[in-house]
């Protein structure tokens, strides 16, 4: 196999284990960016520690690198001091094109981290994806709750939900990456196909699991105060907590044929993830 050419930050990730399983799937070889490369339970390849806020792990991380998937860690908000002279950085080590993980809004939400990552990639070779809520937060966000009370517990009200499967979306990651001619300029709004309510989707789970899932809507403060007592630092329980309140309104609720286009099928369903990994979802003793 080539040495690697394209460097994955984020490796130890959700999105990015799934992005390696994408890519090892096409022979890919791959470099794992990682804060500690003990992490690399399911990297390919190179693996190299790395620091966004460490300037010095930079080189070492980009040698030789052609193109680049760029994640934001959730800790991180200042983009001027990381993010953004990391890209500038990439490029003048050769990089030809950066993937952006952004989020759904961030061309617009000035207040979203993102949002200014995305301003300086603009006009460069880049490619944004932006994707909305994830069925994976179950296995992540949620799945504590779940496990533990056998509850979901989000600010959301009646909203409802386009969930997408990151296993799509690194499909698409991973053809901007290779084919970078066929998508550089271009920022994609990636959702599921189909809008589901929480009191649904706590369904789905008690069917799945054998035992009840109930959805309890929280209130803003009760989730703020929830997501602190999970240990979540101050700025990101603010973020989550207002995703969550805008799904009250419909700001995940209609679903976007980017994806479906993109893949040429229909998207993984939040049927399928939740039933592909219901184990994950076992009582705490």
């Amino acid at each position: 196999m080539a040495a690697p050419r394209l460097l994955i930050t984020g490796a130890s990730g959700n999105m990015g284990r799934a992005l390696l399983a994408e890519l090892a799937a096409r022979n890919v070889a791959v470099r794992s960016a990682l804060r500690d490369p003990a992490d690399a339970r399911d990297a390919q390849g190179d693996t190299v520690a790395f620091d966004f806020e460490n300037r010095s792990t930079w080189p070492a991380a980009l040698a030789g690198i052609s193109a680049l998937f760029l994640l934001r860690p959730p800790p991180l908000s200042d983009m001027k001091a990381t993010l953004i002279p990391f890209c500038d950085a990439a490029y003048a080590a050769g990089v030809a094109q950066i993937v952006f993980l952004s989020v759904v809004g961030a061309d617009t939400k000035k207040w979203v981290p993102h949002h200014a990552v995305e301003k300086a990639l603009a006009g460069r070779p880049a490619t944004i994806l932006r994707p909305g809520f994830f069925a994976q937060n179950f296995a992540d966000a949620y799945r504590e709750d779940i496990c533990a009370d056998n509850r979901i517990y989000v600010p959301a009200g009646k909203g409802r939900v386009s969930f997408v499967d990151l296993r799509d979306v690194a499909e698409i990651a991973a053809d901007a990456l290779l084919t970078p001619q066929n998508h550089q300029g271009a920022a994609y709004n990636l959702t599921g196909a189909s809008a589901v309510g929480f009191a649904e989707a706590a369904a789905m789970l008690s069917a799945l699991l054998a035992r009840p899932i109930r959805y309890v809507p929280a209130s803003m403060l009760g989730y703020i105060l929830h997501q602190r007592r999970r240990g979540r630092p101050w700025m990101a329980a603010f973020i989550q907590t207002v995703l969550h309140v805008g799904l009250r309104f419909g700001a995940a609720a209609t679903p976007d044929a980017t994806l479906e286009t993109l893949l040429g099928r229909r998207p993984r369903s939040l049927h399928s993830y939740l039933a592909d990994h219901a184990q994950l979802w076992a009582p705490k003793p």
